[in-house]
């Protein structure tokens, strides 16, 4: 991809939500402070109950399946089955 065109940089978010992993993919202009930015963000959204594990550059094989839509949804789930709601049985 050309750096012309590419204005953000792809970041990988791994977290801890009352003790369980989740992960996500945040894009950020470049000379953000990512780290300082999710940890707000954790913060406000989730109090204590989230703690942040990772903060890093997506490698391009990444970046690409999330630009593409084809990042593993819960990628901590060996079984691949999407995440449970209060509403089902």
């Amino acid at each position: 991809m050309s750096q012309f065109f590419k204005t953000s940089t792809t970041w990988v978010v791994d977290f801890r939500y009352q003790g369980r992993p989740r992960r996500w993919f945040k894009a950020f202009d470049p000379g953000v402070d990512a780290h300082g930015k999710v940890s707000t963000l954790l913060h406000d959204l989730y109090g204590e109950r989230a703690q942040l594990v990772e903060v890093r550059k997506a490698t391009p094989e990444e970046e690409t399946q999330y630009l593409r839509g084809e990042e593993a949804k819960n990628v901590f789930c060996p079984t691949g089955r999407p995440a449970r709601s209060d509403r089902e049985p």
